[in-house]
Order: structure tokens, then sequence, then C-alpha cells
């Protein structure tokens, strides 16, 4: 691996930007040696003047001065933008890439995460590391690069006055170094506990009706305080853990400017070395100690970020589904062959589905909660990639299809509406973004959202607020189908798309969605067995399994699971307070 490919995937970097994090660390290099130069000037300024040869060297100086002046503010200019101009453009890029790439990742890594956690990754993690790509990085490695440099001249001008101030150095990083568990260690805990707090604020603004609804909000806010409580102690603890690593270094690294004047007093007086030697090396190690005190902060600053680099490492490095972008269907019937499914827990939700839903008839998925209809409808779209047996669109293995091209054959209405901040116009051409008002209009009608939208006080272009708050669980439903019926895809996946509707609107909503599922590809996964009567086969998953599979008919004949269910469901329409 090159130092460039080693660099993206320690700091999550793109390409470009492990290539100007290493001209960064060349810029700091050159921007150190170049700050020396100025020692060098007094060097030489003090020799010619104990020489007594200081007569028409005036304009040397005066030039060589300028020179210094003019070399530093290029090389500083240069710096800025290799490390902090580039870092920011970088850091847009590096949010952009987590971002695309979570587009393209399976949705079983995000029943790993929550809202929470990706978005600390995307916003504070990220933060982090702009922060470390152009301060602590490129100034640690510069620094490092410089002083070697700088150290393997003073060996050949006199290798025992070097000893003498350069022996704190490495002794000086070997203690930050070892406190690099420690501090990986506390950085794991602080994350664990910043998650948890931001965990808690999120639900308790999320839940904030309940929590006020049964009395809980004093309860829940002191459980809150306490998190934030937490995690401010723990960041004091860790800080102070933290300083007594780097303090204890930095106090070393000062042991080096007695050392080398103990020696070189020692060594003068022995007539070993000159006067003029020993104050160059005076002067370089004042001025080589002090950029090596920020690089130990800056060190146990990196070391620090091991945490967030994993983190971001965890995304970026996730595998991807894959496919062609040609679709190679022949109908749009979906087939179901010996299909199974486990979650990253391990739990095993499907073990052998088979089935096929035709084009052209309604498939209902029914069955006791927990059977696996949702995970196979998720499946049949290819937001999961199942690990046992085939699926396939009219023919077409859908694990060799582009999600995103596989995607444009269906239309899909879940149980859970996602709404936006945005009109309601908006929010319904979100299922074809390219659609006229006329067209979203015309689909909205279709979902009978007319009935509510032409009465809010922009009409169309009332805006509903943070995921709809403005509208009612029904309302929101509505805008959902209507989004089907504009995008009009040959396959339509409906989960419980009525469950939020009264018995009126269920019955209007399903006159409605007659008419888009004429001659496509329907599967619908429902509990409420009037929903499911008209449809032209259903499979009835228990456990794991396909339990029953045949019309509504023939499955009340024979008196399983089906027959139960709507017995059960009957009974329950007769009660009455």
């Amino acid at each position: 691996m090159t130092l460039k490919e080693k660099l993206q995937h320690r700091y999550a970097l793109s390409e470009k930007g492990a290539q100007d994090m290493i001209r960064a660390f060349i810029s700091v290099t050159i921007s150190d040696i170049v700050l020396m130069l100025p020692v060098g000037m007094l060097y030489m300024l003090v020799k010619y003047y104990m020489a007594d040869d200081l007569n028409g060297r005036g304009g040397f100086f005066a030039i060589g001065c300028i020179a210094c002046l003019i070399l530093i503010a290029v090389t500083t200019y240069i710096q800025y933008n290799a490390t902090f101009l580039n870092t920011y453009i970088e850091s847009g890029v590096r949010r952009t890439t987590l971002a695309e790439k979570l587009r393209k990742i399976p949705l079983s890594f995000f029943g790993k995460k929550d809202l929470s956690d990706l978005t600390s990754a995307i916003m504070a993690d990220c933060a982090t590391m702009e922060t470390a790509s152009s301060h602590w990085i490129p100034e640690l490695i510069g620094a490092c690069i410089s002083t070697v440099l700088v150290a393997v001249s003073l060996f050949f001008l006199n290798w025992r006055m070097a000893i003498a101030a350069l022996w704190v150095l490495p002794v000086s990083f070997l203690i930050v170094l070892c406190s690099g568990r420690v501090q990986k260690n506390m950085a794991a805990k602080q994350m664990t506990l910043k998650m948890a707090c931001v965990d808690g604020i999120q639900e308790c603004l999320e839940t904030v009706r309940d929590l006020r609804a049964n009395n809980s909000e004093d309860e829940y806010l002191k459980g809150l305080d306490d998190k934030i409580h937490a995690v401010e102690k723990h960041a004091i603890f860790s800080e102070l853990t933290t300083a007594v690593f780097v303090a204890g270094a930095q106090m070393i690294l000062k042991f080096g400017i007695a050392t080398t004047a103990l020696l070189g007093g020692m060594l003068l007086a022995k007539g070993d070395i000159d006067v003029l030697t020993f104050f160059m090396f005076l002067l370089l190690v004042s001025r080589l100690y002090d950029p090596m005190q920020i690089s130990l902060q800056n060190l146990a600053a990196i070391i620090a970020t091991d945490v967030q680099c994993e983190r971001l490492d965890e995304i970026l490095s996730h595998k991807v589904q894959k496919g062609k972008t040609e679709l190679t269907n022949k109908g749009y019937d979906i087939e179901f062959s010996h299909v199974g499914f486990a979650y990253d827990s391990g739990e095993t939700v499907l073990k052998d589905v088979s089935f096929t839903a035709k084009q052209g008839e309604v498939t209902a998925l029914i069955g006791p909660s927990g059977g696996g209809k949702t995970t196979v409808s998720r499946l049949a779209s290819r937001f999961w990639d199942a690990q046992k047996g085939r699926i396939t669109v009219g023919g077409m293995d859908i694990q060799n299809v582009d999600p995103e091209t596989l995607m444009s054959l269906y239309s899909i209405v879940f149980q859970d509406v996602t709404l936006f901040n945005n009109s309601i116009m908006e929010n319904i051409r979100i299922g074809r973004q390219d659609a006229t008002d006329e067209e979203v209009i015309a689909a909205a009608k279709l979902a009978h959202c007319d009935e509510f939208a032409e009465k809010m006080p922009n009409g169309w272009n009332t805006m509903i607020g943070e995921n709809g708050s403005e509208l009612s669980g029904g309302e929101r439903q509505r805008i959902s189908i209507a989004r089907a019926f504009l995008k009009d895809a040959p396959i339509i996946l409906l989960d419980e798309a009525t469950a939020s509707l009264d018995v009126d609107n269920e019955t209007v909503i399903q006159e409605s969605l007659s008419k888009l599922i004429r001659n496509k590809t329907v599967m619908i996964i429902a509990h409420r067995m009037r929903t499911v009567a008209e449809a032209d086969k259903i499979v009835v998953l228990k456990d794991g399994v396909v339990a029953e599979i045949g019309m509504p008919k023939e499955l009340e004949e024979k008196g399983g699971i089906y027959q139960h269910m709507a017995a059960v469901q009957m009974q329950a329409a007769g009660w009455q307070l």
C-alpha cells in the first residue's frame, strides 16, 4: 500500500485529499526550515563580528534579512493554502463522499446505526478530521521532518553537542506514544457517552408529546441531565489524563536546554569547541524545542482521533450494492426461490420462502407479527440482499442489478410515511422529479389529497412542517400514495398502505388503488383481512416460512391460519364498550 493509499484509508480522504496532505507535509517542512534561516543569519553576523570582519558586509546582511522575510512570507502563504484551504475543500468532499456512500450501502447497515450516530459521523467527526488535517497532522509531520534534517546537520557539526541537544526528543515522543492505548480507551468511552447523550436529546424532542401526556417530563429530563453530566465529567478526566502525559513530555523536553548548556560549558572550558559553536547550539535548541512542544500536543490529539477515523472508515469501507445498469427482465413477475435471510444480530427471519407474485395480480402477504412479511418486501426491492436462494423480476436476478436502476421498476408505499418540510406539491413530486404541476395534481386527486390540500391556506403550496407535522396520519398516508400514482411504476409494494385511514377513506383509497394496479405486479402487506379479501393470491408467512398459499376462498375453506385470523378480526369488529 502506497503512502497515498494509507493516508486515504487512515484519515478518510479522497485521492486528491491524500495528495494535498502530502503537499501539506512538504510545505510545512519547507516553512519550518525557512524559519531557521534567521538563526543562520545571526550565526554569520556573530561570526564576522568576532572576527572583526563586518566592514562592507552591511549590504549583504540587509539583503539577507529582506530575503528571509520574503521567503518566510512566501512559504507561509504556500503552507496556508496547502494546509488550510485544501483541507476545507477536502472536508466538503469528505461529507459528500460519505453521503454518497450511505446512499449505496445496504439498508442492513442502518439497522446497526441510529440517526444521531450517522449525523454525528457526517458533522462532528468530519469537523474533528478537518481540524486534524489542517492543524495537527501536517504540523507534526513537517516538524518531525525538519527536525530530522536539522539534527543530521548538528551531528556533522559536533556529535556530542548534538546528542546533548536531541536526546530529549525521542524520550518525549515515546512518553506521548505510550499514552496511546489510554487515550484511545478514553476517546472510545467519551464517544459512547456522547452518543448516549445525543440519543437522549433526540428522543426527548421526538417524544415530548408522550412525555407530557404521561407526566414523565421531570423524570426523563433528570436522566438526560445525568447523561450530560457524564459527558462533561469524562471530558474533564480525559483532558486531565492527556495533559499528564503531554505536560510530562514537555517538561522532559526542557532538560535538553540544560544538558546542551552544561555539556557545552564543559567542552568550551576544555577548549574542545569554540564560543561560536556553543552560541549556535544554544540558538538552535531554543528554536527547535518550541515547535516540538506543539508537536507533542498535536501527536496526542492525532492519537485521540482514532475513534473518529474508525467510525468514518466503517462507512467508507463498507461493502456497497452493485450491479448492471441495464434491465433484462421479461415481464414483471416477482419470484422467490428458496430464499433465506438473517439480520446481523443472527436472528433468522426467513428460512425457505418460495412463491411467485404474478404480473396483473395482487399478491397479499399476511401472517402473525414477526413472520417476515416486511422483510420479504424489502428483499423484493433489494433494500437488503438475501443470503440464500434467488429473487427474480421477470427472470432477472435482482442481485445482478444496480439498486437505483432496479428501483425504477417499483412504487412503494410504506406504513411509516416520510415527508419533508416542504409544500404538499413538492412532497408528492418526490415520486417523479420531472413531473409537471398538472401531473402532480392529477396524481394527488387520485389519492384524494385534494380533499385537504385545497382547504389549506396556500393550497398545494402549503408548507406541511417537519415530517408533515401539520397533517393528520391519514393525510400523510395519502401523500405517500399520491407519490406512487405519480411514479406509475410496473411493480407496486404496499406495506400497510391504508393502516392510518378510517374505514370510509380506506374504501375510497382502495378504489383509487384498483385503477393504479391494473396490469401491474402488486404485493400488499396487511393485517386487516378486509384489505386483502379481493386479492388474487394470499401468502401466509409464519416463523419465516410459507405456511399457506392460495386464493382467499380456498384458504377460508381450508380452515388454517388465514381462516383463524379472519375469524378473530370479525369478532374484534363486533366488540363495543
